[in-house]
């Protein structure tokens, strides 16, 4: 019989919770032209990373000490040493939330794997303490900034967000975080500085899907308009479901900009760079016709390959509506009017 996810206090919900042991069927390769790599077979964007060489992904060879050494949620992640208040204003009132146990190992981190239910195990061994970011750019004090004093600087809040996968996927989920405007101001910008760009961690030691997928120009990265950065929906995200943030997820340290496609919530943050100009980003480097600079959600503006006006609920499968920037056009549709 199947575990029952019992549902915490902070869930706040009525209703009983999926089964944790929720079997997920394994990702269906998307193949289309190749792009230049020699052996390349074909071209994918998962929610946060990469292309895929489809053979290669079968035949990944990891060295002894990146095999997956057991079952990461068998240890769950620590709870936050200063409290975690919610935030009522951002809930999902007509989901339920997505089990952790599914969240967290139905990933696209392809720094780790292909596989969306490999990449836990094989994140259980990054090395996440001690961690730091560079600040760099149109900014006041150039500086690198250790990440345990950015949570020693602000209260942590949960928000339920809405997250939608660019593969027409979507989960519903309480991450922990700190509203990056805040942490933007306290950074302190130039005043000319018109966008941010976030770089992530490129440490092939650690991250065998680096190693194997040589082809892409790692390390990731991304970036936001100013505005889009400073809006009150846009979160540095630090945790998820009360606890700090898993490896496979993006710890320590990610961002969340609910409105937008998965991979423009860049993971594994090390480096933010302020900058007067837009900055290059991965997918729309790799196939701007496919992965626009925004990529907001926008049901009526299908992919060249398959439709975004539905999205299939995990871990049911439940076929839904999509909704125009991912049902948080309230707070960011005047962005783009």
């Amino acid at each position: 019989m199947a575990n029952i996810l019992i549902k915490p206090p902070w869930q706040g919900r009525e209703r009983e919770i999926t089964p944790e042991d929720v079997y997920i069927d394994r990702r269906r390769f998307l193949r289309l032209m190749g792009v230049g790599s020699a052996g390349m077979a074909g071209l994918m964007a998962g929610c946060g990373d990469t292309v895929v060489n489809a053979q290669q992904a079968d035949k990944e060879a990891f060295p002894p000490s990146l095999k997956p050494t057991g079952d990461p949620l068998q240890s769950p992640m620590p709870a936050f040493e200063q409290a975690v208040t919610r935030n009522p204003a951002f809930k999902v009132e007509e989901r339920e939330l997505t089990p952790y146990a599914v969240a967290a190992k139905y990933n696209n981190f392809y720094e780790f794997t292909l596989e969306k239910e490999g990449v836990a195990r094989l994140a259980a061994n990054l090395t996440t303490k001690p961690w730091s970011i560079e600040v760099t750019g149109l900014v006041s004090e150039p500086r690198t900034v250790d990440f345990e004093e950015i949570l020693k600087k602000f209260p942590l809040e949960e928000r339920i967000y809405r997250f939608r996968c660019v593969e027409a996927w979507a989960m519903t989920v309480p991450w922990v975080g700190i509203p990056l405007a805040k942490v933007i101001e306290w950074l302190g910008p130039d005043p000319k500085a018109t966008h941010v760009r976030f770089e992530t961690l490129n440490r092939p030691e650690e991250m065998p899907g680096i190693v194997s997928q040589p082809w892409y120009p790692w390390p990731y990265y991304e970036g936001l308009r100013m505005d889009e950065a400073m809006n009150e929906m846009t979160l540095l995200a630090v945790g998820m479901y009360g606890k700090v943030m898993p490896n496979q997820n993006g710890a320590p340290v990610r961002i969340i900009t609910p409105w937008k496609y998965g991979y423009k919530s860049p993971k594994s943050i090390v480096k933010i760079e302020f900058t007067d100009s837009q900055p290059k980003t991965f997918w729309n480097d790799l196939q701007p016709k496919e992965y626009s600079f925004l990529s907001n959600v926008e049901p009526d503006v299908p992919h060249p390959r398959w439709s975004q006006a539905s999205e299939r609920l995990i871990p049911h499968d439940d076929r839904v509506k999509t909704k125009p920037y991912n049902g948080y056009g309230e707070w960011v549709a005047k962005l783009y009017a």
